[in-house]
């Protein structure tokens, strides 16, 4: 008979004892409670169910997009006597429409676009609760060190806005691959959409922060900005759900015998799984996900033309509106942009299970969505931005908004779809990226009018104020115009090239296993 010994250990998460059986040379291990089996959270699936992981997540989304939105907002280049230094942050700061481009848009991507990938890869490793909360109460602080900012000291305004970008880019990996582990796979696009409603919401908020503008000045209005994002961080703490990679972590030491859920050793998991590098050149080898980039990145750069210039716009063309335009637009971006996004993902999910009953891939079902919403918002962008009367250009941005908007959720639930699940936060900060890289848009759209500004005020410097309001106006209308359709135009022939496009044949090999892809 082998001598045997006992040994009494605590699982590491529930608290509760297991009895581990080793025999005397230490080979054979035996188990005698089912305690260390760990069971994963039942992905929700009820509206409800979601509702529960998505809310916390989307407060701090909401922060997110209200705090780096604002700005587009509390700025006036106008030339009449509404621009001044309590209301307007480029008065009192002073700066030029060029130097609002690279605040609205490098500025906020020159280390967002760096941080995208570690972040990504960060989501992918450790506590993504910690990283949102942690996150969110650093682009809180960069708030408010821009409301403390010195009158004229553009300095100090972008290196805020550079942290602010900073701390920023952790918020979507670690939200979208959280919510890939709690939610069904089979109401993916809706549950992604429902987050990606922050967008609307945020942008809405900062909409209606031209009223506080109005009545606290800019530099109250990011103050208020800052409190919300610091108790969204609050309310992070208390009703985000525990990241389930934390809660089922299972590889524990006991007297030098490591076990894992796996059935692998920790040395052997080191030495196959890849680095960051590795899974950027894994993930950007698929075509299919090549061109979900590609017409990603057009996408963004048609949003963020809308979000950096159409309030500069609509200030110029309809001078007398601004109140109207505050309230007007805020619940369009609101009600029509998550309208929009919350109906393509409920209709993508739909669309994909039709797909896949018809023998068609399920993705190809889903980028119908954004293909369809990207050719409806060419024209509707287009009358927006030529519109003669204010009426008519908030109808039609209504409408595009409605349909526009229907891309975003889709387009995430393929890509998390598209990748190991190993590289879901690695993929998300790509994605991210390809929107920092977006940013680039803008700032040329602001270069541009500058310049195109600079030669009408030296052909008309006699024609009077009013008739240089109604010439910038009407260059920025078609500059707009003309880039964000072709943005819009663009991403739908990419988004249908990647539809089209073959799932990797290739194999992934892990641990001897072939899993395909």
């Amino acid at each position: 008979d082998m001598q045997r010994k006992t040994r009494i250990a605590l699982h590491p998460h529930s608290k509760k004892p297991f009895v581990l059986k080793t025999s005397k040379d230490d080979n054979d291990v035996t188990i005698s409670t089912d305690s260390l089996k760990s069971t994963p959270p039942t992905p929700a699936f009820s509206l409800g169910q979601i509702l529960t992981v998505v809310i916390p997540l989307l407060l701090v989304y909401i922060s997110n997009q209200w705090s780096r939105s604002s700005l587009y907002y509390l700025v006036d280049f106008s030339a009449s006597e509404t621009a001044n230094p309590f209301t307007a942050m480029n008065v009192d700061i002073g700066f030029s429409e060029a130097q609002y481009g690279v605040l609205a848009s490098v500025a906020f991507t020159a280390l967002y676009a760096i941080a995208s990938l570690f972040a990504g890869g960060l989501a992918d490793r450790y506590d993504r609760k910690l990283l949102t909360i942690g996150s969110t109460l650093a682009w809180s602080a960069a708030t408010f060190v821009t409301a403390l900012s010195s009158s004229g000291d553009y300095n100090q305004v972008l290196v805020a806005r550079i942290l602010m970008g900073l701390a920023a880019a952790f918020t979507t990996p670690s939200a979208y691959t959280l919510i890939r582990d709690l939610v069904s796979k089979d109401r993916a696009s809706l549950a992604n959409s429902l987050y990606g409603s922050g967008v609307y919401f945020g942008g809405g908020l900062s909409s209606l922060s031209i009223l506080l503008d109005n009545k606290v000045g800019w530099r109250n209005t990011n103050d208020i900005i800052a409190s919300y994002g610091v108790l969204s961080a609050i309310l992070a703490v208390a009703l985000v759900p525990r990241d389930p990679k934390v809660q089922s972590a299972m590889a524990f030491k006991v007297e030098d015998k490591e076990i894992s859920k796996d059935d692998a050793t920790i040395d052997d998991k080191k030495k196959d799984s890849p680095n960051q590098f590795s899974d950027v050149l894994d993930i950007l080898s698929r075509p299919k996900i090549r061109w979900l980039f590609a017409g990603s990145f057009f996408r963004f750069c048609s949003g963020l033309c809308i979000g950096v210039w159409a309030a500069p716009y609509f200030k110029l063309a309809f001078p007398d509106d601004s109140s109207s335009y505050a309230v007007t637009n805020a619940l369009i971006v609101a009600l029509c942009g998550v309208t929009s996004g919350v109906a393509g993902g409920w209709l993508a999910d739909k669309v994909a299970k039709w797909a896949e009953d018809s023998g068609v891939d399920s993705n190809t079902g889903r980028l119908a969505i954004p293909i369809i919403g990207s050719l409806l918002a060419v024209p509707a962008w287009y009358l927006t931005a030529h519109s003669l009367t204010f009426d008519y250009a908030m109808i039609w941005l209504a409408i595009e908004y409605l349909v526009a908007e229907c891309w975003f959720g889709p387009t995430v639930a393929v890509l998390q779809s598209e990748v190991r699940k190993s590289q879901g936060g690695t993929a998300q900060g790509l994605f991210t990226l390809t929107g920092a890289v977006g940013n680039l848009a803008p700032s040329l759209l602001g270069i541009l009018y500058g310049q195109q500004q600079t030669l009408l005020s030296n052909q008309s410097s006699e024609s009077g104020i009013g008739s240089m309001i109604k010439g910038n106006a009407e260059i920025l209308s078609t500059l707009i115009a003309n880039s964000v359709c072709a943005g819009y135009l663009l991403s739908a022939i990419c988004f249908t090239i990647s539809a089209t496009s073959t799932t990797n044949a290739s194999t992934i090999t892990q641990k001897g296993n072939t899993i395909k892809k």
